[in-house]
């Protein structure tokens, strides 16, 4: 998978769901903190979005919002007629987010551009049209374009923002030079990784390899790579029943033992301890995608 991919799957606690609002003259609605991120789509009329420490946002048709990280808001119909939003929101870890969407402000503003972001245009019409229609499928289909509508909007925006930025996770992703590295990170988390290793991947000295790297993703390569082993360890024991073994292996780690303390530094918790605490939280996974869908081919084998 790829790094944006891998950072909201990390996160991902179970279902999104979403609604068609129709917004009469007078409608309004609050919106309180969620551990999780909402987004709005105003597909006719015209919305207000009000936050306590922020300036209002006016939205118009084609306008969309996300929260990534949940913060309380209302919105308001802003105009003497009817209006209509499609809203949703994701059920997110938020206690560990990947500092890709800790990077992404409180809120996320994409005005409608014609033909400039064909993809999201596109998700959400889909969305929206299978809110309004009671086809056969819908009860997977909804799921699956809310899951495509949370890349596409999180892919538009750090477009928008790479041209106005030098450093960040926006700049990172599309660097031809960091962003290799960082894939490597994600597709082979058991290799024995090193800055100079990974500096050959991206074509640089160690040295300076390892000052872009921090400069574009704001940790050293080696406390990203331990990071990044760790939250999709945790990923695993939250969301699969596969040995210790084996996610020591999956993660870098040549033994239980080492795997055990990393995980206890980093979480303050055993691992087998944080399996038995957590497992609830993605009990309705099942309902969606089968557990074994997103693991390697021998984690998946060695939980048969």
């Amino acid at each position: 998978m790829d790094v944006l991919s891998d950072a909201i799957g990390a996160m991902r606690t179970g279902r999104p769901y979403s609604a068609l609002t129709k917004a009469e003259p007078s409608w309004a609605m609050e919106f309180p903190a969620f551990q999780g991120a909402r987004f709005h789509v105003v597909t006719a009329g015209v919305c207000h979005v009000i936050r306590e420490n922020g300036p209002t946002v006016t939205l118009g048709p084609g306008d969309a919002v996300l929260f990534p990280r949940g913060a309380a808001h209302a919105l308001e119909n802003a105009i003497n007629g009817d209006g209509q939003l499609v809203c949703g929101a994701y059920q997110l870890d938020q206690a560990r987010p990947h500092p890709l969407i800790d990077d992404l402000p409180e809120l996320v503003h994409l005005p409608a551009h014609a033909g400039r972001y064909a993809g999201l245009e596109s998700s959400i019409a889909l969305l929206r049209n299978e809110l309004t229609e009671q086809e056969p499928g819908k009860d997977v289909l909804v799921p699956a374009l809310l899951d495509v509508l949370l890349v596409h909007l999180i892919r538009a925006w750090f477009t928008e923002r790479a041209g106005q930025q030098h450093t960040g996770w926006c700049v990172a992703l599309g660097d031809n030079l960091i962003a290799p590295a960082l894939r490597a990170i994600h597709d082979s988390p058991d290799d024995a990784w090193t800055v100079q290793s990974l500096g050959e991947r991206a074509g640089m000295s160690r040295a300076a390899f390892a000052r872009r790297f921090v400069a574009l993703v704001g940790m050293p390569p080696l406390t990203y790579l331990t990071w990044w082993r760790l939250t999709s360890a945790a990923r695993l024991l939250r969301t699969t029943d596969a040995p210790l073994g084996a996610i020591a292996r999956h993660s870098g780690y040549g033994s239980v033992y080492a795997f055990a303390n990393a995980f206890k530094r980093e979480y303050g918790i055993a691992a087998g301890q944080y399996r038995r605490q957590r497992a609830t939280d993605h009990h309705h996974i099942s309902e969606w995608t089968p557990a074994s869908a997103d693991l390697p081919p021998e984690l998946v084998q060695e939980a048969q």
